[in-house]
């Protein structure tokens, strides 16, 4: 079974800048409730999340008699009439235009035909919050028109103006158009249909061409994630609208080979992650051998499994790198290490929330599991560093005891940040240094911790690939962590420019491996581990939701870095030995 993810799925230009507008003004609104007029999208997990942060929607204006000091309220993508902006102000609030540039490019058109005396003909659902604003430009002059029978009806009118609603059927826009044409050869007509509405189109109709069935993730009261399922079906194949995976538990897909997944406008990715993910984890159950080695590879990098054989790895690297004999001990130290610490982040981490990641399933159904595996792994990684010796031990202590600090409430009640993971950044540095701790560190320590330039590179190594690995994956949730208020690097200073961070710390990994080994700081290994550099670049390429991969998948893509490095490491070791 193969899972196509559409190039389009997930919020167009314009939600995600209403979006973004909003979470924006949640981040330094203090105690403010900020309301929107309607809701901000058509998703309701999205708008249950925006109201946990304070961000409440406003069916009608009667709901409120007057404004309380100070209120914000937000005129969402889909826009309003001037009639309802007035009533607004009128109560005493703030306006914030979240307004559609494209759908605002639409009122401008009819404001000024309006003003020229064209009656102005509007097709679109007229029950369609986008469409009752934009016949509150035309006033008087406005007719809506719902599909082409209601355009052959239309009466004698001398100057006639054509749109469309942003997010309607190209196809029944056309036909409705050249109907206008035949009965009004001087009407004007405007293309106003979005271009990421034509483009969604476009692919849902090569998408189900080319797959067996299409999961249509969004809103069911969603215009355009309706209009996308129903373009599926003309296709003649099977398409399920769906709004949550929860849904996917009642759908046989056995049956389907090739299965194809789009997204409305006003779908997030976390949502569509997981129905992706999900429909990733069903995978295989009755193919070839290798969907079964690929099922085998999730489900390692689902429970965790697949970091601590990368941890092996990098502590297998590091200590060739520094020149130092390859103990197994350590190895095995490092992947029991972060396993354990993973696992139990996860769990520390979940309660505080509200979206569930790919991992999320299997870690509520065996709790007790994993909180025992993780336990013990610690326990067991303990007592190797003490039979390794005394240093390493209490290395590995001090480790465990900051991660615990680190997750601990210790600065004064009132301080924007309460524990130090809630620093923006810290949690990318914190694991970069953690690992690099255990798996250079920890066997240098234990050779009786004798400063060298091969520690350095080991350890500089070993903290930059996993500082870029932790801060990809923060860039992939971006959406998610904007709107539950959890404040990463990518969400602090922007997704481009972690990127380009990222791409400057992967620049001085490939300059130090190019001139460690010649300046005597390490062995010719630093010549061979450029290729999990050159990996590393290919990630960047991969980070970006237009891939086209599950959440799970590209987790494991960028995790493989560090199997990169030791399969490296390994071919090298080899190398000299023959």
């Amino acid at each position: 079974m193969d899972i196509k993810l559409a190039n389009t799925a997930g919020f167009c230009m314009g939600v995600r800048r209403a979006v973004d507008m909003v979470l924006d003004m949640a981040r330094h609104k203090g105690q403010e409730t900020i309301y929107t007029y309607g809701p901000l999208i058509h998703n309701p997990q999205t708008i249950e999340l925006l109201r946990k942060r304070g961000i409440v929607p406003v069916r009608h204006l009667d709901e409120i008699e007057c404004a309380p000091p100070g209120a914000t309220m937000i005129i969402r993508a889909h826009g309003i009439s001037p009639a309802e902006r007035k009533k607004i102000k009128e109560k005493g609030f703030r306006v914030i235009d979240a307004t559609c540039p494209k759908v605002a490019h639409v009122q401008a058109i009819i404001r000024k035909q309006a003003a020229a005396g064209f009656t102005v003909l509007i097709a679109g659902d007229r029950e369609h919050p986008e469409v009752n604003g934009l016949l509150g430009f035309a006033g008087e002059a406005g007719i809506v028109l719902g599909s082409l029978e209601e355009a052959e009806k239309l009466p004698n009118l001398s100057k006639v103006c054509v749109v469309a609603q942003t997010t309607q059927n190209l196809e029944e826009y056309a036909a409705i158009a050249d109907r206008i044409r035949k009965q009004y050869p001087e009407a004007v007509i405007f293309d106003t249909i979005c271009d990421s509405t034509e483009k969604r189109q476009t692919e849902i109709k090569a998408l189900a061409a080319g797959t067996d069935a299409v999961f249509v993730v969004g809103g069911l009261n969603s215009a355009n994630t309706r209009r996308l399922a129903e373009l599926a079906k003309l296709q003649g194949k099977p398409a399920f609208h769906i709004e949550t995976a929860d849904e996917l538990q009642k759908i046989d897909i056995e049956p389907y080979r090739r299965i194809g997944v789009s997204a409305g406008a006003s779908t997030p990715n976390w949502i569509i992650d997981r129905v992706v993910n999900h429909l990733t984890g069903r995978l295989g159950k009755k193919e070839e051998f290798l969907q079964g080695l690929f099922r085998i590879w999730v489900f390692t990098v689902r429970t965790d499994i697949y970091s601590a054989a990368g941890a092996g790895c990098l502590s297998f690297t590091a200590m060739l790198l520094q020149g130092l004999p390859v103990n197994l001990l350590y190895i095995f130290t490092a992947s029991l290490y972060v396993y354990a610490m993973h696992v139990l982040n996860r769990f520390i981490n979940r309660k505080a929330c509200s979206i569930s990641s790919f991992r999320e399933e299997s870690y509520l159904l065996h709790e007790k599991i994993y909180v025992t595996l993780a336990v013990c792994s610690m326990i067991l990684a303990l007592s190797a560093a003490f039979i390794a010796g005394p240093s390493p031990f209490i290395l590995l202590f001090v480790i465990s005891l900051s991660g615990v600090l680190y997750n601990t409430n210790l600065l004064p009640p009132g301080w924007r940040f309460q524990s130090l993971k809630d620093i923006p950044g810290s949690k990318n540095i914190a694991t970069a240094i953690a690992w690099a701790a255990v798996t250079a560190l920890l066997p240098s320590v234990a050779s009786g911790l004798v400063p060298t330039p091969g520690l350095m590179v080991a350890f500089a190594f070993t903290a930059g690939i996993v500082f870029i690995r932790s801060a990809l994956s923060d860039i992939l949730d971006i959406q998610s962590d904007r709107l539950i208020g959890r404040e990463t690097l990518p969400v602090l200073i922007g997704e481009g420019k972690t990127l380009l961070l990222l791409q400057g710390i992967s620049g001085l990994l490939f300059f130090l491996l190019l001139a460690a080994s010649p300046a005597g700081w390490s062995a010719s290994l630093s010549f061979v581990l450029l290729t999990a550099v050159f990996y590393i670049w290919i990630c960047f390429k991969l980070y970006d939701r237009r891939s086209g991969f599950s959440g799970v998948v590209l987790e494991g893509l960028l995790e493989s870095s560090y199997l990169v490095a030791g399969m490296s490491a390994l071919l090298w070791l080899a190398a000299i030995a023959a």
